[in-house]
């Protein structure tokens, strides 16, 4: 048999070797550009790095260069002849292969093209070592080395070089930026409901805020059973139900309402989630749900909720202890597959940073918020992390957080553009339950009256909008936040 398949491939043309994609002419161009006029240098210097260039000469022509002009000195063939001594170049010494360069120059103004190419062409090669690596790998994997490791770890290499692998950046001129702006407030006064940002389905919150603007970090902080994650869940169901988009005319979605949401899960399983939510749409409480307790006409509204959800543009990533780096990675990922236009992660610090464990927590949860602010950015969407709060809390008489119970997690408060407490005296209240049929018994039962079912979300900060208190409604058996009655919204009642 395999004297058989020697003898077929006998015939067959010899393998072809290609060479890596790489283009020496426009090297050698840019090159003498720059010996001719180190002002086209900075045409580059912000996106082309040395080990950009195929051939190992250019790469010690740009990095000298480079230095040179850095130091404020002269780069050209004179003064660079020194730092790379005289070898031969196949005839040619290397201060003639200098004046050749600058002779063979192209113009400044084509500088910056030549730089985009020969950067594109390294991305290239880049990627071809990343696929000759993982179809090595696959080959002579270790015995304990799983396939979806070495997945997990080809993908960690295309994405950092996806995030090299950009020279989009910079400045912009301010009547561009002032056109982004007009254009915002435009599309703002089209919507039915003047928001400039993302709806969050709780009018009153949406009024101090404008919506949730793109590229902003939004914490959600409170002390265990504020109901941080149902503020978090209801909103963010609320986005995705509202979600709707048309298509442009080269193919890509506009986004009209509404929006597609990622939501990192990293304490509660999608399961979990997924019934809080069911119990918030259905009004059927969670616990009943669990259990199995609920009668025919609920299991029909459970039923007509899940049918309605099924299309909603909502997806959950229950893996715990992620890193920032993972998290970023796979919000990338999402985006460009299925879109994505706000981002939750419940909770903050339940991610790790890169640094090793045993070192400064304050350090790594302010990498973290660093990482979370870079990433709203990068990716033009509102990112909400929910946050636990210091117990300093409950040492007050008044319990409503403050920007201060934050300040020993790091930058938090530094990096958020938006920080919201979630604040129930009910929940405190009813801890002090005194004994029944006493004075102090009537006067706790009218307090719990007044606070029965409210909640305030306290906006202790805000870049772009004030900060105050807003009053909602919350069912703590559904976990559900909704808008609160008022007196001036009520209709006019009958003599």
């Amino acid at each position: 048999m395999a004297q058989g398949t020697q003898l077929a491939r006998i015939g067959e043309p010899e393998p072809q070797f290609r060479t890596a994609p790489h283009n020496i002419e426009a090297e050698q161009a840019l090159l003498g550009a720059i010996l001719v006029n180190n002002d086209a240098f900075y045409r580059v210097s912000d996106f082309l790095d040395p080990e950009h260039f195929s051939e190992e000469l250019h790469r010690r022509i740009y990095e000298i260069s480079q230095s040179l002009i850095r130091a404020g000195k002269l780069a050209t063939p004179i003064t660079l002849k020194t730092f790379l001594g005289d070898a031969d170049l196949g005839g040619m010494t290397v201060s003639q292969y200098l004046a050749r360069l600058a002779a063979e120059a192209t113009t400044i103004i084509n500088a910056d093209a030549y730089g985009r190419t020969i950067y594109d062409l390294a991305m290239r090669r880049q990627l071809i070592h990343i696929g000759e690596d993982m179809v090595n790998v696959a080959y002579d994997s270790p015995v304990d080395d799983s396939p979806r490791k070495q997945i997990e770890e080809a993908e960690r290499k295309l994405y950092e070089l996806a995030e090299r692998g950009r020279y989009e950046g910079g400045f912009q001129s301010f009547s561009d930026a002032l056109k982004t702006a007009v254009d915002m407030a435009a599309e703002a006064f089209k919507r039915d409901r003047k928001l400039s940002g993302i709806a969050t389905g709780l009018s009153d919150l949406d009024r101090m805020m404008g919506g949730l603007q793109p590229s902003d970090l939004v914490i959600v902080a409170g002390r265990p059973g504020m109901g941080k994650t149902a503020l978090a869940t209801n909103i963010a169901f609320n986005v995705a139900r509202a979600h709707s988009a048309e298509r442009q005319q080269d193919g890509t979605l506009k986004r009209l309402d509404g929006g597609i949401v990622g939501f990192f899960s990293l304490e509660m399983s999608a399961e979990q989630l997924a019934t809080r939510i069911i119990a918030e749409q259905s009004g059927v409480a969670s616990y009943k749900i669990r259990r199995g307790e609920i009668q025919e006409h609920e299991f029909t509204r459970i039923a007509d909720a899940a049918r309605e959800m099924e299309r909603v543009p909502f997806y959950i990533d229950q893996t715990g202890g992620i890193s920032i780096a993972q998290l970023t990675a796979r919000a990338r990922r999402l985006k460009r597959q299925k879109g994505l236009d706000m981002l939750v992660v419940d909770y903050l610090q339940l991610l790790s940073g890169s640094s090793k464990k045993g070192e400064n927590r304050v350090q790594e949860l302010t990498e973290i918020t660093t990482g979370l602010k870079a990433l709203a950015k990068e990716l033009a969407c509102p990112v909400i992390a929910l946050s636990q709060l210091s117990r300093q809390v409950e040492q007050r008489d008044d319990k409503r957080p403050q920007l201060s119970d934050l300040r020993e997690s790091g930058s938090i408060e530094q990096d958020a553009d938006v920080v919201i407490f979630v604040y129930r005296e009910e929940y405190y209240l009813k801890n002090k339950e005194p004994k029944m049929g006493t004075e102090e018994y009537f006067k706790w039962q009218t307090e719990m009256e007044q606070v029965h079912g409210r909640a305030e979300v306290i906006i202790g900060k805000q870049r772009h909008g004030p900060t105050g208190t807003v009053a909602l409604q919350f069912d703590a058996e559904v976990t559900r936040f909704s808008n609160l009655a008022r007196e001036d919204a009520l209709p006019d009642r009958m003599d």
